[in-house]
């Protein structure tokens, strides 16, 4: 699976950009059963035959309920130009943009307690992209006033279906606009494709300053907005923002700050994939000598502390349904679903799954 990693430089907050994407697929290229899942909820919502698209496909509908399946992108890409030709409608892409944020609203919303602003969000950007598969990255620029989401195809063809953009497009704003305490409107959208006959749809998904026949497709939004505080999941009772996985941890010793900041920023970071003691040092402003020292003053080591963070939070995280297996392997800061039953069941003694049918 393709990795995106961030960059940092003067007018980019984020990952590097694919500048010439490929012009043909690549058989290893996969994707998740997340967006198929998506269209074959859309398609039965138009009331088209789901069974004749994903035969056309090349796709078996019951393999999407196989933990951890993956699917060659070719057929996904197949799939969604099957079912935007079935529908006969151009706004498609905004359905099922739409669909997907909601869809992935609780995961969201998980991603946004662990963040204190918009900037801590976006820069998460790469590793949720993992949650669907090769299909491309959004890529965040600072242009003087206005902040750019890029969404950049990881196919050339792909970046000229106008279903494509709009999905990864208002499934953003969405996102966007949803998990902040202040809201983030979209003050101008670039399209890549020509003006449609009717934008009705499009202009009440972003607003009016639309541009067309664009290089690229993508959202902007004030630069003040990076600094906008994120909704937080209602973890305890009260009025800890800051802090909102010290339930999480209610049996530690409160006086010891470092153990508590400790695990906090741990948690944070989970989801980029790698936690590493020099990223929790810098995170923490000591060294990484300095934090080793004190967690051996305290009989304990960094890779210790980790884990039995990574154990408790799963707990949590199992105990809400709606979370899905390889969401919540996600979050925990794991590359697949088996990784990480593998290594719940090295905790608890049951795979994940097991523990939630208890």
């Amino acid at each position: 699976m393709l990795q995106y990693g961030l960059t940092h430089s003067s007018n980019s907050l984020s990952m590097s950009a694919t500048s010439n994407p490929p012009q043909f697929i690549d058989p290893n290229w996969t994707v998740y059963a997340a967006p198929i899942s998506t269209l074959l909820q859309v398609s039965e919502r138009l009331g088209l035959d789901t069974n004749m698209l994903f035969v056309a496909s090349g796709l078996d509908a019951s393999e999407l309920t196989i933990p951890d399946r993956r699917f060659p992108v070719n057929n996904y890409f197949r799939l969604f130009q099957l079912v935007a030709d079935a529908s006969d409608d151009p706004d498609i892409g905004l359905t099922v943009g739409r669909v997907t944020f909601l869809k992935g609203l609780n995961l969201q919303l998980y991603l946004s307690t662990v963040c204190q602003s918009v900037r801590d969000y976006l820069n998460l950007i790469p590793s949720a992209l993992r949650l669907r598969g090769d299909i491309g990255q959004i890529t965040v620029y600072r242009q003087s006033n206005l902040v750019e989401l890029r969404w950049e195809p990881l196919l050339a063809e792909t970046g000229r279906k106008r279903f494509f953009s709009d999905d990864m497009l208002a499934a953003s704003a969405g996102i966007l606009n949803s998990l902040c305490v202040m809201p983030v409107p979209v003050v101008k959208v670039t399209l890549t494709y020509s003006q449609p006959e009717d934008i009705t749809r499009l202009e009440d998904t972003f607003g009016r300053n639309l541009a067309f026949d664009q290089a690229y497709s993508s959202l902007f939004f004030e630069r003040e907005a990076l600094g906008f505080a994120m909704l937080k999941q209602d973890y305890q009772v009260g009025p800890d923002q800051d802090n909102p996985f010290r339930e999480f941890f209610e049996c530690d010793d409160p006086a010891d700050q470092l153990l508590s900041n400790l695990k906090q920023s741990i948690v944070q970071y989970l989801p980029e994939g790698e936690v590493t003691i020099d990223k929790l040092a810098s995170k923490l402003n000591i060294s990484r000598r300095t934090l080793q020292r004190r967690l051996s003053d305290r009989d304990t080591n960094f890779l210790n502390i980790l884990q039995e963070v990574r154990s408790k939070v799963a707990l949590r995280y199992l105990s809400d349904s709606r979370l899905s297996i390889t969401e919540i392997a996600f979050l925990l800061g794991y590359a697949d679903q088996g990784s990480f039953s593998s290594a719940f069941k090295s905790w608890h003694g049951v795979s994940p799954r097991d523990y939630r049918r208890k």
